[in-house]
């Protein structure tokens, strides 16, 4: 049996987090939502309503028994369960997260499925481990045979995409994004740190350094909330850019903006269900690339130019006239 380091820089979870759109022309009600995300029928969907509605599934469980990615190209097998949950926030925008943590003890020889399942959510390594080679690979990205995380969150996202309650009639466009994490712990006594890099392809990556302590779901439900704010942000950036000026384009516009306001501006809520020993992160993430700022300045563009809008519908109301002196 080999031993994996639990000290600082061992690998405290790793996974990846789908969030898209939810494809419907109106926002779910909280029936329909719990309807929707009723992935098991053992256990109920929790649902929180302050600050803002947010529904969650009950967590399913993926098997995996494979290699695991490794940027030094040596072969590392892994067997046990990938934890896979699905998010609904304000009804609106859906998110596919699937992620798990690497035991602190391997085995020399695979074992029967019965000793991985009561470890939900853990892979257990076969043989040899690097857990820093696998950190730095899955980052990088699977191979063919390796282990695609990936692949489960968007298996997630299309299962519940196919669902008849949806109409797939979304009111505006949007791209779908994704973000790959790591954690490793650090000292006890390092603050958390974060270093966020978005690809050509527009994945983004993560690499967390957190207390030893935290936990593996902790630093899950942190990703997820990156994420949608990433998403949020990367929408409305991209919505507004390119948006035509001038009196011309005023029909235009209201057509861009107006989706923005009704769907997606409300949901910016930054921190509201991360564990508070992690919030120095999204301080991290104001401070550089500046989230917060650049969210301000977006929402405040909107609303410049929806009253630039109003102005130049209320110039262009005819001024009635008066009636002429009767003699």
């Amino acid at each position: 049996m080999t031993s994996a380091r639990t000290d600082a820089g061992s690998v405290l979870a790793c996974g990846e987090v789908r969030t898209c759109l939810l494809p419907t022309r109106d926002p779910l009600d909280e029936t329909a939502a719990v309807r929707l995300l009723q992935l098991r029928a053992d256990e109920p969907v929790r649902v929180s309503r302050h600050p803002n509605r947010h529904a969650a599934s009950p967590e399913v469980l993926t098997g995996v028994d494979c290699p695991l990615p490794a940027d030094t190209g040596t072969r590392m097998r892994a067997v046990g369960t990938v934890r896979t949950r699905a998010m609904l926030v304000e009804g609106r925008v859906l998110q596919s997260s699937a992620f798990f943590t690497l035991a602190d003890t391997g085995t020399d020889r695979r074992q029967p499925w019965g000793h991985y399942l009561v470890r939900p959510g853990v892979l257990v390594p076969v043989g040899r481990l690097d857990e820093q080679a696998v950190a730095r690979g899955f980052l990088l990205g699977h191979r063919p045979g390796q282990l695609d995380i990936g692949s489960i969150a968007e298996a997630l996202t299309a299962r519940i995409s196919r669902l008849r309650v949806l109409d797939h009639d979304p009111p505006l466009t949007t791209v779908d994004t994704r973000l790959r994490w790591t954690a490793v712990r650090t000292h006890p006594d390092d603050p958390p740190t974060v270093l966020l890099t978005t690809d050509r392809d527009g994945l983004r990556t993560v690499e967390l350094r957190l207390p030893p302590d935290t936990a593996p779901d902790a630093a899950a439900g942190l990703c997820e909330d990156l994420a949608l704010h990433d998403w949020l942000l990367t929408t409305v950036a991209g919505k507004l850019d390119g948006l035509r000026t001038g009196a011309a384009a005023d029909r235009t516009g209201l057509g861009v903006l107006g989706p923005l306001v009704d769907h997606l501006l409300h949901l910016w809520m930054p921190r509201a269900r991360v564990d508070s020993v992690l919030h120095p992160v999204w301080d991290q993430l104001d401070a550089s690339p500046g989230y917060g700022r650049q969210w301000r300045t977006l929402t405040q563009r909107i609303r410049d130019r929806l009253a630039l809008l109003a102005l130049r519908a209320l110039q262009e109301v005819p001024t009635p006239s008066r009636p002429g002196n009767i003699l």
